[in-house]
């Protein structure tokens, strides 16, 4: 494609949903990407958890209507009968009452608000889901070489929060794969294995991109959903003077452990989110458990200079995540050959993304995106696509927000929200959940 209406910058799960929704509006695409397979960035590196409770109204409603997407996955795309899949699988999602989550009222009050399937849960409902689980209380969450890592602070947890329609999409790579085999059906296009160097403009506003290697690719509009690299597409562009909410590349450890002896996890798991030890889990191919970090104070923040090139191998922070989830779960084995992922987030300032316009005309931004965006991708690109036509068009998302209904829960939401300008949301939880 020479001449495309818009570049997109990235092909991960989200910029090839763009891609979609943008195509199927009738523009003409072009995605660009290092990586020489969509979804073979950070996405394939996603724990791809699909769930419902988010710290903000906003955030909730915002995957309460991602999880249709998911839920009717083959309708979506509508790829040819036979097309491989990633596959939805529909656990349920566990969230542990804990002092820290204020034992989950707000989230409860805006699932109630917002019409959101939950039930709550004491704790022989606990250990009849899990039985492998023991409910004593370690908060705070402390590291392997604090004092008193692995003792009980008294008194146990007596009770979660279970949404049912929580889950998990088994190849968030192949997910990416499929958004970008619908896009291509509808007319967009894919460079992989190149390099953005460059955001070309002219006369205040973006004329397209220069590839390492010197090609230049006009275009009227550049969308940047680099992942990880998102900053520095934004410093190429020059758009970060205006912005109070900024991105960084934040490495993370995910461990992956055997399920313990006599417990299938894979068939008989769930999600489950544990503020009491700092960790979060979900079933995982091979009766395995996946184990994430839920990004305690205790924990230092691993932020790097580049997307590229950084450290991944496992250190001590495997350890201290398998040994948290041990104290949940006493017959865990936790192998001497670590096994996992090593990845890297997009964190915001505040942990909410920035889907946005930029103050070069014609540059917009879906980034920002942590670990907590890959379930909103689909509504995230028809988002974008609606936005990118509201300014387009000649409005002032600045000046008066784009109003969006969200299709299948017919709400309508303050895009502003998500803006690059935005106060740093107080609400958010300033982790992973987002």
């Amino acid at each position: 494609m020479t001449k495309p209406d818009a570049i997109i910058i990235g092909a991960g799960v989200i910029g090839a949903a763009v891609a979609l929704e943008m195509a199927r509006k009738g523009w003409k695409t072009l995605n660009l990407d290092r990586h020489r397979a969509a979804g073979h960035g950070s996405t394939a590196g996603s724990c791809a958890i699909i769930r419902m409770h988010y710290s903000t109204l906003e955030g909730t409603a915002f995957a309460w209507e991602g999880y249709h997407y998911w839920r009717d996955w083959a309708d979506y795309l509508g790829l040819p009968d036979g097309t491989p899949l990633a596959e939805f699988r529909e656990c349920g999602c566990l969230v542990m009452k804990t002092q820290a989550n204020d034992f989950m009222a707000r989230h409860i009050e805006t699932s109630r608000a917002l019409g959101i399937p939950f039930e709550e849960w004491d704790a022989a409902a606990i250990r009849a889901k899990l039985p492998v689980y023991a409910l004593e209380r370690y908060a705070p969450a402390k590291r392997m070489d604090q004092p008193g890592f692995g003792e009980p602070t008294g008194g146990r947890l007596e009770g979660a929060v279970f949404w049912p329609n929580g889950g998990y999409v088994n190849d968030p790579a192949l997910s990416a794969q499929n958004l970008a085999d619908a896009a291509r059906a509808a007319g967009a296009e894919f460079r992989l294995g190149v390099e953005v160097e460059a955001v070309l403009q002219a006369g205040g506003r973006v004329k397209g991109v220069r590839l390492k290697g010197g090609e230049e690719i006009n275009a009227p509009v550049v969308i940047n959903v680099a992942g990880p690299g998102s900053r520095t597409v934004n410093e190429m562009a020059g758009v970060t003077g205006d912005m109070t909410i900024e991105t960084r590349p934040l490495r993370q450890e995910v461990v992956h452990v055997p399920s313990p002896e006599g417990f299938d996890f894979e068939r008989d798991g769930t999600i489950v989110s544990d503020s009491d030890i700092a960790c979060y889990c979900r079933p995982e191919q091979g009766n395995h458990i996946l184990v994430g970090s839920e990004d305690p104070e205790c924990d230092t923040h691993q932020w790097v200079e580049s997307d590229t090139g950084f450290n991944r191998d496992f250190t001590d922070q495997w350890t201290t995540q398998a040994m948290r989830y041990a104290q949940r779960v006493p017959s865990l084995g936790i192998p001497n050959r670590t096994r996992g992922v090593v990845e890297l987030y997009d964190a915001s300032t505040d942990w909410i993304p920035i889907y946005d316009k930029s103050s070069l005309g014609g540059f917009y931004m879906a980034c920002g995106t942590s670990g907590n965006q890959y379930k909103n991708a689909p509504i995230a690109g028809r988002m974008m696509a609606a936005l990118v036509a509201y300014c387009e068009g000649g409005a002032d998302h600045d000046a008066k927000p784009l109003q969006f209904t969200l299709p299948y829960i017919g709400r309508e939401i303050d895009v502003g929200f998500y803006s690059r300008k935005r106060e740093i949301n107080a609400e958010s939880s300033f982790s992973v959940l987002g």
